[in-house]
C-alpha cells in the first residue's frame, strides 16, 4: 500500500508534468523559451524523485544548452567550464566551509545540555518554562551552529523526554524543536543568507544586519505562542514541579546563606560574619555578582562615546574645473583690473597728472598708498588679508560640530538594560546566583561568540569571509576550553565540513549552468514577459512571489528552491521597484517552511528518527502547524513595517 505522503508527492510531481504539456499544447508554436520552461518542469520532477540536485541541474542544463546551441557540443562544454570557474571565483562562498566547521565544532563541545539545563531552570517561573527553554536553546544553539539536523536531533534526544516527562502535549513539544531547530537557517550567521547573496548579487553583509531583527522577531513571536497556550491550556504545559526548580548550592555557599533564597548582595557583604568563608571565595562571589552592572557600564559609556562623536572632517578650498571666478577682492590672488578693457588712456587730455589730492583717497582703489605712488594690483593685498582671515576660521571648519545628542535608540535600548540589571540585583538570590554562574559558563560563551562574529561583520570591522575565519577559530578554542578538542573530533568536522562545502558548490556550479541554459533558451524573458502581461502591483507581485516561494518548500528544500527559481525572480524586482535585500528578508522568513510543510518536512523526519515508538509522525506534523501559521504572520509584519528588516542596515551603511 503506498503511503499518503507518496501519494502527495506523485500527485505534485503530476500536476507539474500536466501542467507543462498544457502549455505546450497551446502555445501557438513551440520556441526555445517553451524548452526553457520545460527544462525547469522536469528539474523539479527529477528532484522530487530522488536525483542529486546538483548533478540533475548541471545535466539537464548541458542537455538544453546543446539543444539551444543546435547540438554544438563545443560551445556547450564551454559554457560549462566557465560556468564552473565562475563559481570557483566567487569569494563571498569561502565563507561557506568557515561557518560551517564552527558549527560542527561548536556542537561537538556539548554546550547543548548544560545550556538547556540552566536556561530551564533560569526560566522556571514563566508558563511552559520547558518549551520556552527549549526555544531559547534551539535559537541560541542553531545561530551559533547554522545545522539545523543537528539542533532538533540534539534538542530530541534532550529535551523531548524532559518535556514528556514533564506531561507536555506531544504536538506542542514535537513544534517548539522542530521551529525552534530552523531558526539557523534565518538568523545570522547563517548559509542560507551567503548563499541567496551570491545568488542575487546582494551585499551579504546587508543581509547580515537586516535579518537580525526579523529573526529575533520570529523566535519572540514563537515564545509569546508557546506561553500564551501554556496559560490558556495549562495540561497542554504542565508547570515544573518544585523538586525539579530547587538549585543545590556549594558548601562554602550554604555557610553564607541563611537559605536559598537569601538575598546574595547582603550576604556576601555580611563582614565579620562570614569569618568562616575564605576571603577569597567571598571575592568571587562579589566579582560574580558585579559582573552585569560592569559589563552595564562600560557598554554605555563606549556606546554613548561612539553615537555622540562626530569625526571632523577637513575642509579643502579646492576649486572646481570650470567653476566660473569670482570677481570680488575678497577671493584673493591676482586680478584683473577692475575696468573692462584693457589699458585705457588717462582720462583727461593733459597727459600725464598728479597724484590724487587726499580728498579724493577714499575714492582711490584698496591698495593705493596714502601718499599717491604707484598702487599694488587690488588683488595683491587683498590675498593676504584674505588669506589672514581665513587662517582663524579654519581651525573652526574642521573642530564644529564634533558632538551630537544620542539618539532616541540608544536612549530606549540602555533604558530597558538598565531596568534589567536593577532587577537582577534586586532578586538575586543565592539560588539565582548559582543559575546566573550556570548561564556564565554555558549561555555567554555562546553568545559571545555569535555577538563577536556578527558584530565584526555588521560594524564593518571584518568582511563575512574574515569574520568566518575568526569564528572557525572561537569554535576551537570553545571546544578546546570545554576539554571536547581532540584529533578525533577534529577529523569528523573537518570531513563534514568538506562534505557539506562541496554540496553547496557544486549546488552553485549546477545553477549556474541551469541559469545560463534557460535564460539562452529565452525561458527567463517569456517568464517576464508573462509576469508583466498580469498588469500586478507591487504589492500583488509580492504576494504571487511569496505565495509561490511557499507552495515550493513543500516539495523542495531552501537551497533548492534558492539556485533554482531566485535567478528567475530577481531579474523582475526592477520592474517593480522591490529592492533585492528586502525581497531577500522576505524569503528567508518564508523558507523556514520549508523545513516545516510536509512531505519533505526534513525536520520533522530528523525529529522523528529519535523520538519515543508512541510519537508519531502525524503528531509532530500536527504540532508543526501553528508555527508555521506564525511564520506566515511574521512575513506579514515584515512587509506592512519593512523597517524591521531595513532599519539596521540603513542605520550602518547609508
Amino acid at each position: 500500500m503506498i503511503r499518503r505522503e507518496l501519494w502527495f508527492g506523485l500527485s505534485f510531481m503530476a500536476l507539474i508534468v500536466i501542467g507543462a504539456v498544457a502549455v505546450l499544447a497551446n502555445a501557438p508554436t513551440i520556441t526555445n523559451g517553451h524548452l526553457g520552461l520545460l527544462m525547469l518542469s522536469l528539474v523539479v520532477v527529477a528532484i522530487m524523485l530522488g536525483f542529486p540536485t546538483a548533478f540533475t541541474l548541471m545535466g539537464m542544463g548541458m542537455l538544453f544548452t546543446w539543444l539551444a546551441y543546435d547540438r554544438d557540443w563545443h560551445r556547450t562544454l564551454d559554457l560549462m567550464v566557465q560556468s564552473a570557474f565562475k563559481t570557483m571565483a566567487n569569494d563571498v562562498l569561502i565563507a561557506v566551509p568557515l561557518f560551517v566547521f564552527m558549527g560542527y565544532l561548536v556542537e561537538r563541545a556539548n554546550l547543548i545540555e548544560s545550556l538547556f539545563r540552566s536556561l530551564h531552570l533560569a526560566l522556571a517561573r514563566l508558563p511552559g518554562a520547558l518549551a520556552v527553554a527549549t526555544l531559547v536553546t534551539c535559537t541560541i544553539f542553531a545561530t551559533a551552529t547554522g545545522i539545523v539536523g543537528a539542533v532538533v536531533t540534539l534538542m530530541g534526544l534532550l529535551a523531548l523526554p524532559a518535556m514528556l516527562r514533564a506531561g507536555y502535549s506531544v504536538p506542542l513539544a514535537a513544534g517548539a524543536i522542530t521551529a525552534g531547530g530552523c531558526l539557523g537557517i534565518l538568523i545570522p550567521p547563517s548559509v542560507l543568507l551567503i548563499v541567496y547573496g551570491a545568488t542575487a548579487g546582494v551585499s551579504v553583509v546587508q543581509l547580515y544586519a537586516g535579518a537580525f531583527f526579523p529573526g529575533l522577531m520570529l523566535a519572540s513571536l514563537y515564545v509569546l505562542y508557546v506561553i500564551i497556550v501554556a496559560w490558556l491550556k495549562p495540561q497542554w504545559a504542565p508547570p515544573l514541579p518544585h523538586a525539579e526548580r530547587v538549585v543545590p548550592l556549594p558548601p562554602l555557599s550554604q555557610r553564607l546563606a541563611d537559605s536559598p533564597a537569601a538575598h546574595a548582595l547582603v550576604g556576601l557583604l555580611k563582614g565579620r560574619r562570614n569569618a568562616g568563608v575564605p576571603f577569597s571565595h567571598v571575592l568571587k562571589q562579589l566579582g560574580i555578582v558585579a559582573l552585569p552592572g560592569v559589563i552595564f557600564l562600560l557598554l554605555a559609556a563606549f556606546s554613548y562615546k561612539a553615537v555622540t562623536t562626530v569625526e571632523a572632517q577637513a575642509r579643502y578650498e579646492i576649486e572646481e574645473i570650470g567653476a566660473v571666478r569670482s570677481s570680488t577682492p575678497e577671493s584673493g590672488g591676482l586680478q584683473e583690473p577692475p575696468v573692462e578693457g584693457g589699458l585705457q588712456e588717462p582720462p583727461q587730455e593733459g597727459g600725464l597728472q598728479e597724484p590724487p589730492s587726499e580728498d579724493a583717497q577714499p575714492a582711490a582703489p584698496a591698495g593705493a598708498s596714502a601718499q599717491g605712488s604707484l598702487a599694488e594690483p587690488p588683488g595683491a593685498s587683498a590675498a593676504p588679508a584674505a588669506a589672514g582671515a581665513a587662517e582663524p576660521t579654519a581651525p573652526a571648519a574642521t573642530e564644529a560640530a564634533t558632538q551630537r545628542p544620542a539618539p532616541t535608540w540608544w536612549w530606549v535600548t540602555f533604558a530597558v538594560f538598565g531596568a534589567i540589571v536593577t532587577l537582577f540585583y534586586l532578586f538575586l538570590s543565592f539560588a539565582r546566583l548559582e543559575i546566573f554562574k550556570m548561564l556564565l559558563a554555558s549561555f555567554f560563551p555562546l553568545v559571545l561568540l555569535i555577538l563577536a562574529v556578527l558584530g565584526s561583520i555588521v560594524l564593518g570591522l571584518a568582511t563575512p569571509t574574515e569574520a568566518a575565519a575568526m569564528g572557525a577559530l572561537g569554535g576551537m578554542l570553545l571546544a578546546a576550553a570545554y576539554r571536547r578538542l581532540n584529533l578525533a573530533v577534529l577529523k569528523e568536522s573537518v570531513f563534514l565540513t568538506a562534505k557539506t562545502s562541496a554540496m553547496v558548490c557544486w549546488l552553485f556550479v549546477g545553477s549556474a549552468i541551469f541559469s545560463a541554459a534557460f535564460a539562452l533558451l529565452g525561458g527567463q524573458a517569456l517568464v517576464e514577459e508573462w509576469v508583466l502581461g498580469m498588469n500586478l502591483t507591487k504589492v500583488e507581485f509580492l504576494i504571487l512571489s511569496q505565495v509561490i516561494i511557499f507552495l515550493l518548500g513543500w516539495p523542495l528544500e531552501w537551497t533548492e528552491i534558492i539556485v533554482i527559481f531566485m535567478p528567475i525572480f530577481i531579474p523582475l524586482l526592477d520592474n517593480f521597484g522591490v529592492d533585492p535585500l528586502f525581497f531577500g528578508l522576505l524569503v528567508a522568513l518564508n523558507l523556514q517552511t520549508a523545513f516545516l510543510s510536509p512531505p519533505v518536512a526534513m525536520a520533522a523526519f530528523y525529529l522523528k528518527g529519535v523520538s519515543p515508538p508512541n510519537v508519531t509522525l502525524n503528531q509532530i506534523f500536527l504540532g508543526m502547524l501553528p508555527f508555521m501559521g506564525i511564520q506566515v504572520l511574521a512575513i506579514v509584519l515584515l512587509y506592512m513595517w519593512p523597517q524591521i528588516g531595513l532599519w539596521l542596515p540603513q542605520l550602518l551603511y547609508k
